[in-house]
């Protein structure tokens, strides 16, 4: 199992690079909570698997991180649905490419490509999320069948 992230934002020098990965360091204001990539990077080595983190300035950032599938310290994956419709929800005006991998099969959800379908209706309306949730959740279930779907014999 592996997760990667891509964004193509600002970006961070060598030196934000380490001070992210130091679960003391966060660079919110507010709320002064952060953990997120040290936990994910502690989660990922101590299922036998790793962690990387490259940027560059002006570029973006690649997150990805390998985990043991079969190890008994790996997580269980999680409502992936619910997570990906609330970064959704959260971040309107952003664009997201998903794609699920699995039995040599693709799911891949693009956010440019709703916003095409759908027009002036806002991917946060709540219809909409929930259409999104939905889809998502069938999308990763058809994966787990047989390659040319249940007939294929």
């Amino acid at each position: 199992f592996s997760l990667e992230v891509r964004d193509n934002g600002s970006g961070m020098d060598e030196a934000m690079v380490e001070l992210v990965l130091d679960p003391f360091f966060t660079t919110k204001k507010v709320r002064r909570v952060g953990l997120g990539l040290p936990m994910l990077s502690q989660a990922a080595r101590l299922t036998g698997g790793e962690f990387s983190l490259q940027s560059k300035v002006g570029e973006g950032t690649v997150v990805r991180a390998v985990f043991g599938h079969s190890h008994i310290d790996r997580q269980p994956l999680g409502d992936i649905a619910g997570s990906v419709t609330a970064l959704i929800l959260g971040n309107p005006d952003r664009d997201f490419v998903y794609t699920h991998r699995k039995n040599n099969q693709t799911y891949v959800l693009d956010t440019r490509e709703l916003r095409e379908t759908l027009g002036d209706v806002p991917l946060n309306h709540p219809e909409v999320l929930t259409l999104l949730k939905n889809n998502i959740r069938e999308g990763i279930a058809e994966l787990d069948e047989p390659e040319g779907g249940l007939d294929s014999g």
